[in-house]
C-alpha cells in the first residue's frame, strides 16, 4: 500500500469533518451517559447481576449479528437516514427510560426490551458513520479521519461517565435521562443536508446491490477471501475483541483492590484513566507526526503484539505504579493498532460493498466482545482475573504471530 503523507490534523482541516467529528463525540457521550443513569436505576430496581451481565451482551452481540446487513443497507440507501434512524432509536431508549422513571412503572420485560434496542442503534449508527467518513475525509486523509474518530470515542467514554454521574447529582436520574436526548440532537440536525452520502460521491456511480439480508455475511465473506490485507485486518480485529476486547475495564475495580495502592476507589479511577490517557496520548503523536508509522498489515500485526505484551505485563505485575505505567502504554498501541486496521480495510475494500466490508470489520472487532466476556470474565472467575487476562493476552500473541507468519510474503 503506498504511504500517503499528510499533514498535522489533516482531517480537522475539513469542515464537514469537523461537523461530523463533534457530532459523533456528543453521541458517543450521550450514549454512555444513557449507560450510567439506566444501569444505576436498573440495580436499585432490580438488585439483579445477571440483568448487570445480560446489559452488557445486549449492548454487543447486535454488532456480531447485524453489523454485515447494516453495512449491506448503506451501500443500498443513503447512510444520513441510516444514522438519523439509528440516533432516533437512541433518543427513543432515553425518552422510554424517563418515562418508566417517572412513573415507577419499569418491569424486567422492558428493561431487557431497552438494552436490546439501544445496541440495535448503535449498529446503524457505528456502521453508517464510517461510509461517510470515507465520503468526507477521501482516500489521502482517511488515516486521519479514524484516528480522531477514535479519539472521540475515548473522550466520549471517559466523558460520558463523568457528566452523567454530574447530571445525576444535580437533576436527578429521572430529569436526567431525559435532558440526555437534547445531546443527540446536533447529529440528528447536522445530517439533514450533510455532504456526504451517494450525491457526492465522485466518479460514476456503481449500482448497489440487492440487499440480502443475513446471507451477506456469508456472500461479503467469499468475496473478500482472497484480499489478504482485508481478511488479515479482520481476522487480527475479531481475535483481539474475542480475547480481550474491552473486558479487563469491567475486571478493573477486582485489579485495583488486589494491587492495593491507596484508597481502592481512586487506584481504580487512575487505572481506568492511563489506559484512556495513552489512547488519547496516541492520536494526538501519530497526528502531529503524519508518516511516522507506515500503515500496513505487518506494522498493524507488531502494535497488536506490542498491545498483548503491555497487558500481559499488567496481569502479571504486583506493583501498582508499573501497572499504571503498563496501562497507559497499552492504551496507546490499542489505539494505533486499531485504527489501523480500520484504515486498511476501508482504503482497500471494493466500492461496491465497501459497506458491506465495514460491517464485517465491525462484526469482528465490535461484536466478538461478547466473547471477551467468557475469556476474561467467567475463566477469571476460576482461575483468577491476574491469570485470566495474561492467559487471553498469550492466546492472542499466538494468533497474531500465525498471521504474521502466514500473510507476511502477501502483505
Amino acid at each position: 500500500m503506498p504511504q500517503h503523507h499528510s499533514p498535522s490534523f489533516a482531517a480537522l482541516r475539513i469542515p464537514a469533518y469537523r461537523f461530523l467529528l463533534g457530532a459523533y463525540l456528543l453521541t458517543m457521550m450521550a450514549d454512555n451517559i444513557e449507560h450510567v443513569i439506566s444501569y444505576w436505576m436498573m440495580f436499585q430496581k432490580f438488585h439483579s447481576p445477571e440483568l448487570g451481565g445480560f446489559a452488557v451482551i445486549s449492548h454487543w452481540l447486535p454488532y456480531l449479528v447485524f453489523s454485515v446487513p447494516a453495512g449491506a443497507l448503506a451501500d443500498r440507501f443513503d447512510p444520513r437516514r441510516l444514522i438519523q434512524i439509528g440516533v432516533a432509536m437512541f433518543m427513543t431508549c432515553s425518552l422510554a427510560w424517563g418515562y418508566f422513571f417517572f412513573t415507577d412503572s419499569l418491569q424486567l420485560w422492558q428493561a431487557i426490551c431497552l438494552l436490546v434496542l439501544h445496541g440495535c442503534s448503535g449498529v446503524l449508527w457505528q456502521t453508517s458513520t464510517q461510509i461517510i467518513l470515507y465520503d468526507i475525509v477521501g482516500k489521502t486523509n482517511l488515516p486521519s479521519g479514524i484516528r480522531l474518530l477514535a479519539s472521540a470515542r475515548y473522550l466520549g467514554l471517559l466523558a460520558g461517565p463523568a457528566v452523567g454521574a454530574v447530571m445525576m447529582l444535580g437533576f436527578g436520574p429521572k430529569l436526567a435521562i431525559l435532558i440526555n436526548v437534547c445531546f443527540y440532537l446536533p447529529n440528528m440536525v447536522w445530517l439533514i443536508n450533510a455532504p456526504c452520502g451517494p450525491r457526492f460521491r465522485l466518479g460514476e456511480l456503481i449500482p448497489a446491490r440487492a440487499f440480502k439480508g443475513f446471507k451477506d455475511i456469508h456472500l461479503t465473506a467469499k468475496e473478500i477471501i482472497h484480499e489478504h490485507k482485508i481478511t488479515s485486518m479482520i481476522l487480527l480485529a475479531g481475535a483481539a475483541s474475542f480475547f480481550i476486547g474491552n473486558s479487563y475495564q469491567a475486571q478493573m475495580p477486582g485489579f485495583a483492590q488486589d494491587l492495593g495502592y491507596g484508597d481502592p476507589g481512586m487506584s481504580y479511577s487512575a487505572l481506568l484513566a492511563a489506559d484512556a490517557t495513552g489512547a488519547l496520548l496516541a492520536s494526538l503523536v501519530l497526528e502531529s507526526r503524519g508518516g511516522l508509522l507506515k500503515i500496513s498489515p505487518k506494522t498493524t500485526i507488531v502494535l497488536a503484539l506490542l498491545w498483548c505484551g503491555s497487558l500481559l505485563c499488567f496481569a502479571l505485575s504486583q506493583h501498582y505504579f508499573l501497572a499504571l505505567a503498563c496501562l497507559f502504554v497499552g492504551g496507546f498501541f490499542e489505539l494505533a493498532f486499531n485504527s489501523m486496521a480500520q484504515t486498511i480495510v476501508q482504503i482497500n475494500a471494493p466500492l461496491e460493498i465497501r459497506g458491506r466490508v465495514i460491517g464485517l470489520f465491525n462484526m469482528a472487532a465490535l461484536g466478538m466482545r461478547a466473547g471477551a466476556g467468557i475469556t476474561v470474565g467467567l475463566i477469571g472467575g476460576m482461575i483468577g482475573i491476574h491469570w485470566s487476562l495474561a492467559l487471553s493476552a498469550g492466546c492472542l500473541i499466538g494468533v497474531a504471530s500465525t498471521l504474521y507468519l502466514k500473510f507476511q510474503r502477501k502483505l
